[in-house]
């Protein structure tokens, strides 16, 4: 009896880990930030997998239309391809966070490869826009504890987020929306996708579509939307308070 409770008890362990190293709000592998105040009027839009032609550009009219600043988490290879789509990213006042060079799933990575991904992401950010963020988002949200030794070393912080559009399929705008309306809470950090990581030239037309209708509504009913920095500082400020 001892054995098997035994083996199912490490069954369940292996599972819940399993889960822990994909689920966006999962902390037992380390601390990251996923949200911001719970309840608050504040909305972080964060953006994965870009820059991508056209939708990148079409994304920061609609932004530019709201006066909107979000968060594009970059893939390296995409900058390096179009640095001009993540120069005009930067020139329009949004924040740029490091997605890895190639996208791969960090978690069946070894620590030196995981370094490599994040360095080389962050060199081709450094030459092509600039200074910018520290913050990193891990491909997939997938992460282990020696994925975030490896990002703290280099002195990123870890971003996921607690609100997803599901929209990596490219679903209808109605479907995006509703999606992500059914998750709101406030103080929330929005996944959306600017572009795919298997190739440029995603079809993002729905995404761009569902983010214009998301700003409206919440505009309305008075919330704010800022970049995940200006969320970080505010949740550091009330936890040196607290």
């Amino acid at each position: 009896m001892l054995p098997a409770l035994i083996g199912l008890t490490a069954i369940a362990t292996a599972s819940a880990a399993g889960y822990q190293s994909m689920a966006p709000q999962g902390q037992w592998f380390g601390r990251t930030f996923a949200a911001g105040v719970r309840g608050s009027k504040q909305i972080a839009l964060t953006y994965d997998d870009g820059p991508n032609d056209p939708h990148t550009l079409k994304l920061l009219d609609v932004l530019a239309k709201h006066s909107v600043r979000a968060t594009f988490f970059m893939i390296g290879r995409y900058v390096r391809q179009r640095p001009d789509l993540a120069r005009a990213v930067a020139q329009a006042g949004h924040v740029i966070g490091n997605h890895t060079f190639t996208h791969p799933l960090l978690i069946f990575e070894s620590a030196a490869r995981m370094r490599m991904q994040l360095v080389d992401c962050q060199q081709v950010l450094e030459d092509t826009v600039g200074e910018h963020s520290n913050l990193f988002r891990p491909p997939f949200g997938g992460r282990r504890p020696a994925t975030l030794r490896v990002a703290r070393a280099l002195g990123l912080k870890t971003v996921m987020w607690n609100v997803t559009g599901y929209d990596w399929n490219a679903p209808p705008a109605a479907v995006i929306e509703k999606k992500v309306v059914r998750q709101m809470r406030g103080g929330d950090v929005v996944l959306l996708h600017d572009g795919g990581h298997r190739a440029m030239g995603a079809d993002r037309a729905q995404t761009v579509m569902a983010t214009d209708n998301l700003i409206r509504r919440y505009k309305d009913q008075g919330y704010e939307f800022v970049p995940v920095e200006e969320m970080l500082a505010v949740s550091r400020q009330l936890s040196a308070v607290g």
